[in-house]
C-alpha cells in the first residue's frame, strides 16, 4: 500500500496565494473607505472600481488558495 504524502510545492503554492489574499483583504476596504469618505474628490468612482476589483480579487485567491491547499493533501499523482 502506498502513502499518500502532501506536495510540499503545491501547499506553498496554495500558501502563497492566501498571503496575497490577505493582503487584499486589507487593502480592498481600504481604499473602499477612503473613496466613500470624500465623495466630491476626482477620483471618487476609479478608486471605487478600483477597491471593489480588489476585494473581489481577494474572495477569488482565497478559494484558488484553499483548493490548491486542498489538492496538495488529497490528490494522487
Amino acid at each position: 500500500m502506498e502513502t499518500k504524502k502532501t506536495d510540499k510545492i503545491l501547499l506553498f503554492k496554495g500558501i502563497k496565494l492566501l498571503i496575497f489574499a490577505a493582503l487584499s483583504l486589507f487593502m480592498g476596504p481600504t481604499l473602499m473607505t477612503m473613496a466613500l469618505s470624500d465623495k466630491e474628490n476626482s477620483l471618487y468612482i476609479p478608486l471605487l472600481i478600483v477597491a471593489c476589483l480588489i476585494c473581489a480579487m481577494a474572495v477569488f485567491l482565497i478559494f484558488k488558495g484553499i483548493k490548491i491547499i486542498m489538492s496538495s493533501m488529497f490528490d494522487k499523482k
